[in-house]
């Protein structure tokens, strides 16, 4: 379903829309890990951990169940382990398991190793707009027993719920947690564990930014998905182009420009309406189709002499590109261009998929032989 739109001016604001088609998505939770405690080693998994109240499941339901940021607030505290299944691409293919905030790293019915020996990120959920400090001995207490037990492991730190402080306030909280832990881990002669620090809320992009950077480091294809939109843009005169998960908003890889919030907070807007207008407009009478296919495209002409132009790359993905409107003249030459990209990615795509069969087979035949990449996740060479 091609879509265009003429905006005569751009919003004051911008926000988590929730008006997201809830059937757009990846689907339910799976039961808790207690329940079905064998994990897909061919999957990284995402660890979410922090105290009680931190925001970690509203994060989780926001991002991945397109849940409204104002609905989380009825959430109850997690008591126990679960795991999430995000299985919508080759690219955006892990798992997030949900920790409890009164989770006991000594209670010896706990297997850390194994936990900790499989993830590919560690992301601990610090809620700034209270007390840190028995959360920043929580933090130093979870990643140095992760870092022992896997030192690969990527270690994120969400400041979370920021939305509630001013700009010098996120500054200074930012500043004084990082310098606390990062004086915490030197004490503990852990210098070579390297925290990322992140100001996210739920009500604003930043939390699908933070987590897109999460994500991206999981991505083997990550250098390749870079260079190819490097080579795409320079040809076909774009300012910016990301390549999006449309389900969650993340995007999985951008060209090396440095990444504007307002420019991603537009192409998140975008992908919303695309959705939303297909939800309406796209499907057949009796409910059938999809409101995201192969024909999906999208066009919004700004009053700024911007164009925002999206395309269907997979079943998941989509590129979005901002450009200006004498570059868009030449749509010919960018769609040529598109084509060559969207062949690029498929071939990568495959490349992938035929690299994971054949590790699996390897595996069933000797489990010694499987290749694993540093962080948990198969070594696809591209």
């Amino acid at each position: 379903m091609s879509i265009q739109y003429e905006v005569e001016q751009l919003a004051d604001s911008y926000g988590v829309a929730d008006s997201f088609p809830k059937d757009f998505g990846y689907g339910e939770e799976e039961a808790d890990i207690e329940d079905n405690p064998a994990p897909s080693d061919s999957k990284p998994r995402i660890l979410l951990m922090g105290l009680r109240r931190s925001g970690k499941s509203s994060i989780q339901k926001v991002v991945f169940h397109k849940m409204s940021p104002n609905e989380t607030l009825f959430l109850e505290s997690t008591n126990k382990i679960y795991k999430d299944d995000i299985s919508s691409s080759s690219f955006v293919n892990f798992q997030i398991w949900d920790f409890p905030g009164q989770v006991d790293f000594f209670d010896p019915t706990f297997d850390y190793e194994m936990i900790f020996r499989g993830t590919g990120a560690l992301i601990f959920v610090i809620d700034a707009q209270d007390d840190y400090v028995e959360a920043l001995s929580r933090l130093h207490l979870t990643v140095s027993r992760a870092y022992r037990i896997n030192p690969e492991i990527n270690f994120e730190v969400f400041i979370h719920k920021v939305d509630g402080l001013s700009d010098d306030h996120k500054i200074e909280t930012q500043r004084d947690i990082h310098q606390r832990a990062n004086d915490d881990l030197a004490d503990a002669s852990l210098e070579k564990l390297h925290l990322s620090f992140y100001l996210t809320s739920i009500y604003d992009h930043s939390i699908f930014e933070a987590f897109s950077k999460v994500v991206q480091k999981l991505i083997p294809q990550l250098p390749t998905l870079e260079n190819l939109l490097n080579i795409f843009i320079s040809n076909s005169g774009i300012e910016k182009a990301f390549l999006f998960d449309v389900v969650s908003k993340i995007y999985i890889a951008t060209d090396s420009s440095p990444v504007d919030m307002q420019s991603y907070e537009l192409c998140c807007d975008m992908i919303d309406v695309v959705i939303d207008v297909s939800c309406i407009y796209g499907l057949r009478e009796d409910g059938s189709g999809s409101a995201y296919d192969k024909e999906s495209m999208a066009i919004i002409k700004l009053n700024n002499t911007t164009v925002l132009y999206l395309k269907e790359v997979t079943k998941f993905l989509a590129l979005v590109c901002i450009l200006r409107e004498e570059s868009f003249e030449r749509k010919g030459l960018i769609d040529y261009n598109f084509h060559c990209f969207r062949k690029a990615i498929h071939e990568v795509f495959e490349v992938g998929v035929s690299t994971q069969r054949s590790l699996g087979s390897q595996a069933v035949g000797s489990p010694c032989t499987k290749a694993v990449a540093l962080n948990g996740t198969p070594r696809n060479t591209v």
